[in-house]
């Protein structure tokens, strides 16, 4: 390729304006960046390019139909749910994502939830702030009871990169890990089906993709399985949760409490269940557990070697 133009049609949701994207620029003889694409915009902005760079924006077969010249999708995430990946496979297009960029992020965020959750972290806050505290009789305040992690059992679903890196890190609490099977893969050795695994951990934390096979992995029943005070985290993918269920099963009192940095849609809407103010014992983050500056700069740099490799005809993380 003598010229190579490339267009980044949502660089917004990456850089905060604290990335260094000097390595993306050189690899390219033309980058274009945009901070946000909508629908109508992506076709007329892509005319003339050889490269897509793309995090969330869709890239439709029809998208691409409209653009011929187009070689080299990149992927500025892990998901690639938002690309026509038979259409491009059709029309020659590689498509190469962003691998395992977040794991030390996302892997303390969820330590960071399991901890809150324990701790009573956001009830302790709260009390802090409307006087609790300065009005007790005595030098402490203990009014929600805390959870020792040490000694207790943590699930994990999903043992791939971000779930061995959380199993370590729990681990260096002194918590016990378990490994379930999923649905819809061979049952593996040492790991336990989610009958068994559910009732004996004081914590669950989601690390699986989302597939037809995993969507609502935990629901009602599920939920019942576990203990009155086990811990659910959900760092991975919204639809793995039932999320009705859970806000029913949170109001019952029982589970000791759940976190989730995913909705099944996002940016959610105001009724989702999980956002509902009378919903206790749940914590909710805005899907930031991968965002830190470290992550998200490792990101550029996968997205230029993706593009190096391709250039010299040894695609890199090649999806499609």
């Amino acid at each position: 390729m003598t010229s190579c133009r490339a267009v980044f049609l949502d660089l917004a949701p990456l850089d905060q304006g604290d990335l260094d994207l000097t390595a993306l620029q050189a690899a390219f003889d033309d980058l274009t960046c945009h901070t946000l694409s909508a629908a109508e915009q992506v076709s007329e902005r892509l005319q003339g390019a050889q490269v897509a760079i793309v995090n969330k924006v869709a890239l439709t077969e029809e998208t691409l139909e409209r653009c011929p010249e187009l070689k080299l999708i990149l992927v500025a995430a892990t998901g690639v749910n938002n690309i026509d990946l038979a259409a491009a496979r059709r029309r020659g297009i590689t498509v190469c994502n962003c691998q395992a960029y977040g794991t030390p992020t996302v892997a303390q965020h969820t330590l960071m939830l399991l901890l809150a959750l324990a701790t009573r972290l956001p009830d302790y806050q709260a009390a802090v702030a409307d006087g609790r505290w300065q009005r007790s009789g005595q030098f402490c305040l203990l009014d929600f009871p805390i959870v020792e992690l040490d000694g207790k059992t943590l699930g994990l679903l999903g043992q791939g990169e971000l779930g061995s890196a959380v199993a370590r890190l729990a681990e260096a609490f002194g918590m016990r890990v378990l490994v379930g099977n999923l649905p819809g893969r061979p049952p593996r050795p040492g790991r336990l089906d989610l009958d068994e695994l559910l009732p004996q951990v004081d914590a669950l934390t989601l690390h699986c993709p989302l597939t037809e096979q995993t969507r609502n992995l935990i629901g009602a029943r599920e939920l019942q399985l576990m203990k009155p005070s086990a811990f659910l985290i959900n760092a991975a993918r919204g639809g793995l949760v039932d999320e009705q269920a859970l806000a029913d099963t949170l109001r019952r009192g029982h589970l000791g409490g759940a976190a989730t940095d995913v909705l099944t849609s996002e940016p959610p809407r105001d009724d989702n269940p999980l956002l509902a103010p009378d919903v206790p014992r749940l914590i909710v983050t805005p899907h930031s557990a991968w965002g830190s500056r470290e992550a998200r700069q490792r990101i550029i740099g996968q997205l230029a070697e993706n593009a190096a490799a391709f250039f010299a005809r040894t695609p890199l993380r090649r999806v499609g």
